[in-house]
């Protein structure tokens, strides 16, 4: 059924306080999770929640952007905003995935990476380009679903991947719809006006080849029913799992090249 909310209505609904977060998802749908701490060069990052599991009888690693339920909950993770250290934390993660043959199981849902002073000094821009780099010859399958907003590079550094879902009402963008507007128009109260300009739902990508599914949520929202959402997610798991594990390896690593080639592609007329 299509999707009949506007960019800046889903934008809003996607920021319900009471919308499922990774903290709601990982535990219904992965057993024995084991979450695992720190990248080994500064320290953990609460933004970016990563560990093993199992999803059915298949081991695999999971990587996540972890927004709070309330305001201590933010607090801790900074609104979902990983510091570089958290993008670190994740491909030590995904090396470790690789090394072991697990699919990795990215969760997307960040405004954007953090633009501090102290995270430009421990190196923001090269832990995302980083992450770009490697995860595009990652040995591995990657599933990547954007589960509410998927903002800038702090999305992208986790959406390098094999293939990429959207929950139905979630936003997956170049530059969020408040940063489009400051710096288009100096103006960031026309947020709404630029979610609408910039073509970021999910049948926007999917049309544009930048989303491979959709997954349908309860009508209202993920929240209004996370029991449904969560069957919806498992089951597209369930199918994509075993189906890019039987690609292989180079075949895999040439569709993933492929694919972000295409991506910006367009035609004059």
């Amino acid at each position: 059924m299509m999707n009949a909310l506007t960019a800046t209505e889903r934008l809003a609904l996607i920021r319900e306080k009471g919308r499922p977060t990774v903290r709601d998802y990982i535990p219904a749908l992965f057993s024995n999770f084991l979450e695992l701490h720190g990248d080994r060069h500064f320290g953990d990052d609460a933004a970016i929640l990563g560990g093993v599991g199992m999803f059915g009888t298949t081991p695999v690693t999971v990587i996540g952007q972890v927004k709070g339920r309330n305001l201590e909950e933010n607090k801790r993770s900074n609104f979902s905003m990983p510091h570089p250290e958290g993008y670190r934390k994740a491909l030590r993660l995904a090396k470790q995935a690789e090394k072991f043959h697990r699919p990795v199981i990215c969760l997307v849902d960040t405004p954007g990476a953090y633009c501090g002073i102290e995270a430009e000094k421990r190196g923001q821009g090269e832990a995302i380009a980083r992450n770009l780099m490697e995860f595009m010859t990652l040995k591995t399958p990657i599933i990547t679903i954007v589960l509410g907003e998927g903002g800038s590079g702090g999305a992208l550094a986790l959406a390098v991947c094999d293939e990429l879902a959207m929950l139905e009402n979630a936003l997956y963008s170049v530059i969020s719809p408040r940063g489009f507007a400051s710096i288009l128009w100096k103006d960031a109260s026309r947020e709404s006006e630029a979610a609408e300009l910039m073509k970021i739902t999910a049948e926007d990508l999917l049309r544009f080849g930048v989303c491979e599914r959709i997954i349908e949520e309860p009508e209202g929202g993920a929240h209004n029913d996370p029991g449904l959402t969560t069957e919806n997610i498992s089951e597209y798991l369930s199918e994509a799992i075993p189906r890019l594990k039987a690609v292989e390896t180079e075949e895999m690593l040439k569709r993933r090249y492929d694919k972000f080639r295409k991506i910006g592609v367009f035609s004059e007329e």
